[in-house]
Order: C-alpha cells, then sequence, then structure tokens
C-alpha cells in the first residue's frame, strides 16, 4: 500500500502544477456534444476520490459496505463546468492527499476487506484492488486531459 499512495502523492505533485497551466478557456471546452470537458473530467476524479474515501474509511468498520458511484449524474449535478478552476485543482488535490493519509495509515490486515461497488448486482472487490485501480484510473483520465493539450 505505501508504493501505491507514493505513486498517488507524485501524481498530485506533478499535475496539481500541469493542469494549472491549462487557459482555463481550454479547460473549460468540451470536444464534442456529450462529452466531458478537462474541467468535468477534473470533476470526475474529485468524485472519485470522495467515493474511494468513503470506501477505504466504511469498510474498516462496516463488513462489505454497498457503495456504488453513478458518474454522468454526479458529474451533471455538481456543474464542474461552471466550478472555478483554481479551486476545482485544489479540491482534486487536497482530496488526494486526504487519500494517501488514510492508505498510509490503514493497517495492513484491512487491504483484504470487501466493498461491493456494484450498481445492479454485487461486486466485492478488495481494498488493496480499489487503491492499485485509483491509480490506474487517475492515469486513464490524466492522460485524456492531456492527450490534446501541447504548452
Amino acid at each position: 500500500m505505501q508504493q501505491t499512495v507514493k505513486q498517488l502523492l507524485a501524481l498530485v505533485e506533478e499535475y496539481t502544477d500541469k493542469f494549472s497551466k491549462i487557459p482555463d478557456t481550454e479547460f473549460a471546452q468540451k470536444p464534442a456534444s456529450g462529452k466531458w470537458s478537462k474541467k468535468e473530467i477534473t470533476g470526475h476524479l474529485v468524485d472519485s476520490a470522495q467515493n474511494n474515501i468513503q470506501r477505504f474509511v466504511r469498510a474498516q468498520y462496516i463488513n462489505r459496505p454497498h457503495i456504488v458511484y453513478h458518474q454522468d449524474e454526479w458529474v451533471a449535478e455538481q456543474n464542474y463546468q461552471h466550478y472555478n478552476t483554481h479551486d476545482l485543482i485544489e479540491l482534486w488535490a487536497l482530496l488526494n492527499k486526504h487519500i494517501c493519509v488514510i492508505l498510509a495509515n490503514m493497517p495492513q490486515e484491512a487491504y483484504g476487506l470487501e466493498v461491493n461497488v456494484g450498481k445492479e448486482q454485487e461486486k466485492l472487490v478488495t481494498l488493496q484492488f480499489l487503491a492499485e485501480d485509483y491509480i490506474v484510473h487517475h492515469l486513464h483520465h490524466i492522460n485524456q486531459i492531456f492527450s490534446n493539450y501541447h504548452e
């Protein structure tokens, strides 16, 4: 888990500044109708952090908590497209630093605890899997944000 914490901290350190350098007009530009802007993708990462904080904490005292995330609804209802860009980036960074604190302090015996993340049917995953997949998920969306951006 400590390696995951180091990876996440490195992502936050590297990309907080890189996100901030993207002009606000480009950060808010939608690539196509029905597609998320870079700002909305960042909001989605904020939502992912909030949902995973719940999972990492609650699984340690509730047996197999059922915590699902309806991403389109969350992004739309929070109106990330019109959120202050600086505040959104700062929120993303702070929530991820908080996840690092949670993971760094999680006892090793908690790594195998399970969370039900299934929407339609039960889908059990371990906290270890969630933490490792969280990095993969972040990298996927960071690559989306920077795929067509050149400083």
